[in-house]
């Protein structure tokens, strides 16, 4: 098990060696976001902007202007809330080929409390044109989805998470911007997931086999653009999606799936996530718990929607 910002770091550091073009800036908060690991291997392509976020976006965007990568950190409460309009102004709307990568998103920043648990990023984010954005789910996908920012050409929002994670996918897993992946197949019902709530939907499907529900698991690590085509294959061929996430359900990416569907396939859905509040200080596997962010409620979702569907 291994935090999603760890493997960012990881992975930021190594590329960083790999080509010198790329740089990192972050809003004092290094030890945190772990882009101090760049820092230390390479402190001449280092930024410590302090606390200003704003500053760092249009910073960030100077620095594409003439050709460097910048991938610039900070809390995803800080980067989707303070650097908002730069974000939109500065990077999206020209373009800018800047990665913008956003630790410790949902509540499992835990005793920080909902001022800083940032459960509408996702939404905030994927509202924005010709911004792209990633969640993924464990460590190996981080280190994919780093490397395939760093490699296309525009603005990237990719949320990590603050906790260690179960491993989802196998060392050399290979990320693509867009694509999902079936994870676990199944003919009765589709779990649509992403981040942390993938390994809890391979939880819940393996137990729903004892009661003689055959559950598709279905992992976006991109939620925009959204594999439609897996999406929609989902959809026609079990009838049922049950979507989780650990953010809102407004806009995030069960909002992404029942958009699309309700255009093209409408299609019986559940979605999982936190319903249209914020969140609370405790530890995080409590939190987690209270919100109903695991396998047991995704059993109980899939237990209803499948009595539906018959």
């Amino acid at each position: 098990m291994i935090a999603t910002r760890d493997a960012y770091g990881e992975a930021l550091a190594e590329l960083g060696g790999e080509n010198d073009k790329i740089v990192a800036l972050d809003a004092d908060l290094s030890g945190s976001t772990k882009t101090g690991v760049f820092a230390k291997k390479f402190p001449n392509r280092f930024f410590n902007m302090g606390i200003a976020e704003a500053n760092m976006v249009g910073t960030a965007a100077g620095l594409a202007s003439v050709g460097k990568i910048p991938f610039l950190s900070t809390f995803a409460i800080f980067a989707a809330g303070r650097g908002w309009e730069q974000i939109r102004q500065s990077l999206a709307y020209p373009k800018a080929n800047v990665k913008v990568v956003a630790t410790h998103g949902g509540v499992t920043v835990g005793e920080d409390g909902g001022s800083h648990q940032s459960v509408e990023d996702i939404a905030i984010m994927r509202a924005i044109p010709n911004m792209t954005v990633i969640v993924p789910a464990d460590g190996e996908e981080t280190k994919g989805a780093i490397r395939a920012a760093a490699a296309y050409k525009g603005p990237v929002y990719v949320r990590l998470g603050r906790n260690k994670v179960a491993n989802v996918f196998p060392a050399g897993h290979k990320f693509e911007i867009g694509k999902g992946n079936v994870v676990a197949e199944g003919k009765d019902l589709t779990f649509i997931t992403t981040g942390l709530m993938t390994a809890q939907a391979v939880i819940a499907a393996e137990k729903l086999k004892e009661e003689g529900i055959s559950a598709r698991v279905l992992h976006l690590g991109t939620i925009k653009p959204l594999d439609k085509e897996l999406v929609l294959k989902a959809a026609q061929e079990t009838g049922a999606i049950v979507t989780a996430e650990e953010h809102s359900v407004v806009g995030g990416l069960g909002g992404a799936v029942a958009e699309f569907l309700s255009e093209e396939c409408p299609t019986l859905m559940k979605r999982v996530g936190i319903y249209d509040r914020f969140g609370l200080s405790g530890k995080s596997d409590e939190l987690l718990k209270y919100f109903g962010l695991n396998a047991e409620t995704l059993i109980e979702q899939a237990r209803e929607i499948v009595s539906r569907k018959k």
